[in-house]
């Protein structure tokens, strides 16, 4: 028997009203696209910001990884809260901080605003991590359960590529472009909170009326399963550090090696990153998980070899053939990981592992990017991006490493069964 939101059984006339279970999948899909999208839309405007208030490529960074921080902490807190408290209430609230967030950019003429914007839409995003995770699971039609972790993967990679060439198009050809991004976004956001408040409850543990358990502790990963996630998670930090530090630096980069201006280039880069992700992980949709995340590792490598012979050349043509493969690299990479990673965890808990994978995710999206940042003030962008592309290339090959020995226990735990 279905039940409601309250945890009582619904009604047949409830149960007709109650929008179909796909709907809801689609819901959840468009919300995360949307908050991945806002997210990237500052990276386009770095370059803007940097010229209109002064800013370093240091500070860029720090307002870069206040709002990586910001979701961590709201991974830390509430990342486990959707499985008692339902899906859709914490879904709705993450909305409604990232509406109050697109006021507070398209409000900010210095940087004050723009650190508090960064820092609520952070927690946003944290805040609705999890629960969009454990809601794209158990919400995938039933005719392609797999979906939902396709969805999880590519999602991030949709959204960062959409709000980088959208916020590049705006900020080159529209007027106020650092007022009209934020005001669409509003405007999608508020369409998006209808839909989540119509959606069907999915969360198993779901409940009202008691005390909703906030506690950094619910973030865990169950003993059984943590060798298996430690190899797997090394791949998500391969994945993310490269992630941020192309949404940090990475249009400066490109604008620098390119010899533009446009402000258009900065956010192609990004898409150019995100596209070829989101291509990678729809070709290898039904590879399995971990021969995905070798082949990943391995455009991972390929891809920053190219980025590093681009930084020697100073080639304009091989850094955007280096970015598309890199970006291949990274969508199969985080895809089959992250297939992999969803099936360690039972359904009451999907929510705090889903959340646990973020904390690390986020974890390397924001420390290297700071660490970047404050080493280009002292050493230029070009001698820094070489010496984090090296770095991260060494940690793609330990993944690797770990990667191939853990699928080989698998094949022989398989075929001894």
């Amino acid at each position: 028997m279905s039940r409601t939101t309250t945890g009582v059984p619904a009604g047949p006339a409830a149960q007709a009203a109650a929008p179909p279970r796909g709907s809801g999948f689609w819901v959840v899909g468009a919300v995360l696209v949307l908050l991945m999208l806002s997210s990237s839309v500052p990276s386009a405007l770095y370059v803007l910001y940097q010229e209109r208030w002064g800013l370093s490529s240091g500070m860029i960074t720090v307002v870069f990884a206040l709002y990586a921080v910001t979701v961590l902490i709201g991974l830390l807190l509430f990342g486990s809260l959707s499985d008692t408290l339902g899906r859709r209430p914490v879904l709705g609230g993450g909305l409604v901080l990232a509406i109050v967030s697109m006021g507070l950019f398209a409000g900010a003429q210095g940087l004050g605003l723009l650190l508090a914007a960064r820092a609520v839409q952070g927690l946003a995003v944290g805040l609705a991590t999890g629960a969009m995770g454990a809601a794209l699971l158990e919400l995938a039609p039933r005719s392609r359960p797999a979906l939902g972790a396709q969805v999880n993967s590519a999602g991030p990679t949709v959204g960062i590529g959409l709000g980088g060439i959208g916020a590049g198009l705006l900020v080159q050809y529209a007027p106020a472009p650092t007022v009209l991004s934020y005001l669409l976004l509003v405007a999608a956001f508020a369409v998006t909170l209808v839909g989540v408040f119509r959606m069907r409850e999915s969360a198993p543990g779901a409940r009202s009326g008691g005390r909703a358990r906030i506690s950094a502790r619910r973030i865990h990963v169950p003993a059984a399963v943590r060798g298996r996630f430690a190899v797997l998670v090394l791949t998500i930090v391969a994945v993310w550090s490269v992630g941020g530090f192309y949404l940090s630096l990475g249009p400066h980069l490109a604008l620098s090696l390119l010899g533009s201006s446009n402000y258009l280039v900065g956010g192609a880069t990004v898409a150019l990153l995100a596209g070829a992700a989101t291509a990678a992980q729809l070709l290898l949709g039904r590879v399995e998980p971990l021969r995905t995340a070798v082949l990943g590792l391995c455009g991972l490598l390929a891809g920053l070899g190219l980025v590093l012979l681009a930084l020697g050349l100073r080639s304009a043509p091989v850094f955007l053939v280096g970015t598309a493969v890199l970006g291949g690299g990274w969508g199969a990479a985080f895809l089959g990981s992250f297939r992999a990673l969803s099936t360690l965890a039972e359904p009451a808990h999907r929510g705090e592992l889903t959340a646990a994978v973020y904390v690390f995710a986020y974890l390397a999206m924001s420390v290297p990017a700071v660490l970047a940042g404050m080493l280009t003030n002292i050493h230029g962008l070009h001698r820094t991006s070489v010496g984090f592309m090296a770095a991260v290339a060494g940690v793609c090959a330990l993944a690797l490493f770990v990667t191939l020995r853990l699928a080989a226990r698998t094949r022989a735990e398989g075929s001894t069964t």
